[in-house]
């Protein structure tokens, strides 16, 4: 099988390019840089500039299944023109492949996207799963909304659609979870507010497997990326804290403060949403790390 992936240089990229080619997949990849561009047997770089609607269309070359990880990070202030580029980083990129599928000859028969789980409200007491009717009303249900309707057109084209909304991603090698890890580390870690908010997260290697298990299971429809052990951001907090033998003995850090500091964005650490992951395990997907503690065991070594 040959897949093209936008955004295999990105921390989740990596990860489904190594299992990729431990599955003998062949991997064609997207990139806005040329100096990123490699020409393996198993592993071609193309340039693409969505902002100018640019695409070497030789990328879909034999490719049957898209993995689609594109869009600019949320974990940045939300300034007016910073908030236009999560939105066309994501529906520009989406629609410009669809486009060029539509003028192009090619065998592309899936597309799974990555999605998130900021699609559903801020809320202690739910249970979110797929099927759910409730949209969260701020800007980031608003941007994941228009993004999974961008990735759903690909159903006019003959295209099948799977959608991953993607918890808190856990790696060792970047994203939130260092960030979180090194003020415990050296003992100033600290809840944020009172720290009931519910954190539904994912190891970055589940993650990966579970992308590839979509593909090769050929499942269609939309999935909670997430495990199937949400965590308060307490006891998370506290878990890290164990396993450096640290306590939290700092005040918690309230909601003001956060949003002095990084304005519109404080939402991302104070919201809650309790996320199920029922649907793909009961589609025969199975978790190395469903548990936080197993989690942690090998992100802090």
């Amino acid at each position: 099988m040959k897949v093209l992936i936008t955004g295999a240089t990105g921390l989740i990229g990596q990860e489904i390019v190594s299992l990729c080619h431990q599955a003998n997949f062949d991997v064609n990849y997207l990139s806005t840089s040329k100096q990123k561009l490699q020409s393996l047997v198993n592993y071609k770089g193309f340039y693409w500039n969505p902002k100018e609607r640019e695409i070497d269309t030789n990328c879909f070359q034999g490719v049957e299944v898209i993995i689609n990880l594109a869009g600019a990070t949320v974990a940045k202030r939300w300034t007016s023109s910073y908030k236009k580029e999560i939105l066309e980083s994501r529906i520009h990129t989406t629609s410009l492949i669809l486009k060029t599928l539509q003028n192009t000859a090619h065998n592309v028969r899936h597309i799974i996207s990555a999605s998130a789980i900021g699609i559903y409200p801020d809320s202690f007491q739910n249970y979110y799963m797929e099927d759910s009717d409730k949209k969260d009303t701020g800007f980031l249900g608003e941007i994941v909304t228009q993004w999974e309707n961008a990735v759903m057109q690909f159903k006019t084209i003959g295209v099948d659609v799977s959608i991953l909304r993607i918890g808190l991603v856990l790696s060792e090698k970047g994203g939130a979870f260092p960030k979180m890890a090194k003020p415990i580390q050296l003992g100033l870690g600290a809840f944020f507010g009172h720290g009931k908010q519910w954190q539904s997260w994912i190891h970055v290697k589940d993650l990966a497997r579970m992308f590839m298990f979509i593909a090769q299971e050929k499942l269609i429809g939309v999935y909670n990326a997430v495990s199937p052990n949400p965590i308060s951001n307490k006891k998370l907090t506290r878990a890290i804290a164990k396993k450096y033998n640290k306590k939290i003995v700092m005040p918690s850090i309230p909601r003001f403060m956060m949003k002095l500091m990084l304005g519109e964005m404080y939402i991302l650490l104070f919201s809650s949403q309790r996320v199920c992951s029922d649907k793909v395990m009961n589609s025969g997907f199975y978790f190395e790390f469903g548990s936080i503690t197993q989690a942690i065991d090998v992100l802090v070594e």
